[in-house]
């Protein structure tokens, strides 16, 4: 995906999430977040807006601490998430495209711009999920290409770093995750080390994840349950997913 198309997704997404906590009330339980509350998801998606934006505005190239959002809470509280989300958006939108920064993923995208709008975009897209799970109702619909990006993401990513815990007691697994309807499909293989992922068909599986790419966005950033018919083989690997990978 372009740029231009992650900032699209990150436009959308921040006022969506914004809208949404406003109707919940920043007082409601995050179901998916245990023990969270709007107000917490409030603050610490903002903090991670403003937190981005320094990287990209002021060119840093060293890990910066993140810092909490404010201490506000119910109007007031969403006006400035939308000041944060809003100010980030800007400074993405303005940055040149070789503006060089730090970043943290392993297989970042091909450059620091393109790398921090693709995070926000998912940043705020999971985090729009919980504040809807707050109001009780069905994820809005995550895009296809988008939703695959954002699997991709998290396999290639994330869990490629040391401190991924999806690792197994015993003997190696290998766990493939298919899109049905992008033709995606990853082969993640679990072991006593970090997950490596390839993207690949090759050899037989022990546990295999089916299903569109928008259910595979939310059930393996544990947003919905990992269960059902889409799991075929031996079960425990996606257990050992869903009980090991949250962020």
């Amino acid at each position: 995906m372009e740029i231009r198309e992650f900032l699209e997704v990150l436009g959308r997404e921040c006022e969506l999430l914004a809208d949404t906590a406003e109707r919940a009330g920043t007082d409601a339980a995050v179901p998916v977040c245990p023990g969270w509350r709007v107000t917490d998801l409030l603050r610490h998606t903002g903090a991670v807006h403003r937190w981005a934006g320094r990287y990209v505005a002021d060119g840093l190239l060293e890990r910066q601490p993140m810092g909490a959002g404010p201490e506000l809470s119910g109007p007031e509280l969403v006006a400035w998430y939308r000041e944060q989300s809003t100010g980030l958006l800007k400074i993405l939108s303005e940055a040149p495209a070789d503006r060089q920064c730090w970043t943290f993923l392993p297989t970042a995208p091909p450059s620091p711009l393109a790398f921090w709008a693709r995070r926000q975009a998912h940043e705020a897209t999971v985090h729009r999920m919980d504040a809807e799970s707050a109001l009780g109702r069905e994820f809005t619909a995550v895009g296809p290409r988008f939703a695959e990006d954002g699997v991709d993401e998290l396999l290639t990513g994330f869990h490629a770093r040391p401190r991924s815990r999806v690792r197994t007691d015993g003997e190696p697994m290998l766990l493939r995750i298919r899109a049905a309807d992008t033709g995606a499909v990853w082969s993640v293989h679990l072991s006593a080390e970090p997950p490596r992922t390839v993207r690949d068909d090759a050899g037989p599986a022990d546990c295999e994840i089916t299903g569109t790419a928008g259910w595979l966005y939310a059930a393996l950033w544990n947003r919905l349950p990992l269960a059902g018919p889409q799991i075929t083989g031996n079960p425990a690997a996606a257990r050992l997913w869903q009980a090991n990978s949250v962020i």
